[in-house]
């Protein structure tokens, strides 16, 4: 199979959504999976769950080391195939422990697919960086839309189909990698440095300084996922004390996903008026204030104002920050920062229930609410402090 001389966003955006598709019949059914069915307490759900993020986030540093250091398409491979394997394995062995083994094992191979896809994505030459993880955001989430209503579907019929259902996915995502992504990237930076458009930037000054900006961009989003974390862990618990029923909760996500998928193009439109560093900024400080609106949340009404705030500023802040990665990286260090941006939803998400649970036994909602605020409210003050500072060395 001869090798490509340019990534194509079309397949990057399918591979996205296989992904995250097969990825979302799995997260949502394996705490009640591991505790109703296989019968383990929830302390040893709680702890497969930790230990799957803590899969994920080995394989997003994996992956990034491998595309950087070692070859991107056998990287691409390697994680499509553990996580296909994993899957299949899961058909016929889904009892305890080889269920919590085999889905650690698929989360790292879903740890290496995100940084590998984030990385290809930068490196598509056709369009720009916004653009180009917008539409990879909006395939992300329309896979998790796909993903989570067919669980809701085939779960209740049985687990072996759940699971095969699931593995069609990932073939899916295996084979449009062994197709589509054997691309010579040595060809491909040379033709980006002949048009002017490479973000080589050695050891400058200049250069340390935007490392040192990633890393605090990472830190906002560490923030960030571990209150998206709130809303996939204990506000269920919340909503539900209140005497709103369940199923109402399950729909404050349907409201998120088709918010993401109809709304994301409309953010693209933004790009020829706003910065994509202003964007992203304005987008974390809405994201921060719909825990604000959660505060003083005591009805459903302020429960779907809260979610239609977040999931605004979640497009207006997650989606850029790997575009933002790749305006201020080469393509041959795209996968180690590339890497660390997949990593802080992983992380994010691994502490999150643990913080939140924490706060609840120890507080309340409230206290929690507010301390997720001033958390979020710190890394942003810190990033916009250090990007006036940047801004003030070059002039």
């Amino acid at each position: 199979m001869g090798q490509r001389t340019a990534v194509k966003l079309q397949w990057v955006v399918v591979a996205s959504f296989m992904n995250s598709a097969g990825a979302s019949f799995l997260w949502p059914l394996t705490t009640m999976y591991v505790h109703n069915y296989l019968h383990q307490s929830l302390t040893t759900a709680g702890v497969v769950t930790l230990v799957m993020s803590a899969a994920m986030i080995l394989g997003n540093d994996v992956g990034g080391r491998l595309f950087d250091r070692w070859r991107p398409y056998a990287t691409a491979i390697i994680g499509a195939a553990i996580a296909l394997m994993s899957v299949v394995l899961l058909i016929f062995f889904h009892g305890w422990p080889i269920f919590a083994v085999l889905m650690c094992l698929v989360s790292f191979g879903d740890g290496i697919n995100m940084t590998i896809t984030n990385a290809y994505g930068s490196a598509v030459a056709n369009h720009g960086e916004r653009y180009v993880f917008n539409i990879i955001y909006i395939a992300y989430n329309l896979g998790i839309v796909i993903g989570t209503l067919l669980v809701g579907v085939l779960f209740p019929i049985g687990i072996v189909i759940t699971f095969v259902a699931t593995a069609l996915f990932y073939l899916a995502l295996f084979l449009v990698i062994l197709l589509s992504f054997n691309v010579n990237f040595q060809k491909v930076a040379k033709r980006a440095s002949e048009k002017g458009k490479s973000r080589v930037r050695g050891n400058s000054p200049a250069h340390h300084r935007q490392i040192v900006l990633i890393r605090l961009i990472c830190l906002n989003l560490v923030v960030a996922y571990l209150g998206y974390s709130f809303w996939e862990s204990i506000m269920s618990v919340h909503i539900t004390n209140m005497g709103i029923p369940f199923f109402v909760y399950s729909l404050l996500w349907t409201i998120n996903g088709l918010l993401i998928v109809c709304g994301q193009p409309l953010v693209n439109m933004l790009s020829p008026y706003v910065r994509l560093s202003t964007q992203i900024m304005v987008g974390l400080v809405v994201f921060a204030a719909s825990f604000i609106i959660l505060i003083f949340s005591h009805s459903l009404a302020g429960f779907v104002i809260s979610m239609v705030v977040l999931t605004i500023g979640d497009m207006l802040s997650l989606p850029g920050a790997p575009a933002w990665v790749a305006t201020m990286t080469s393509l041959d260090e795209a996968g180690h920062y590339q890497g660390l941006v997949s990593m802080t939803s992983s992380l994010g998400r691994a502490i999150g229930p643990l913080y939140g649970g924490f706060a609840i036994d120890e507080w309340n909602y409230q206290i929690l609410f507010t301390s997720f605020v001033i958390a979020m409210g710190l890394t942003i003050l810190a990033a916009a402090v250090y990007m006036r500072w940047m801004k003030g060395q070059r002039n």
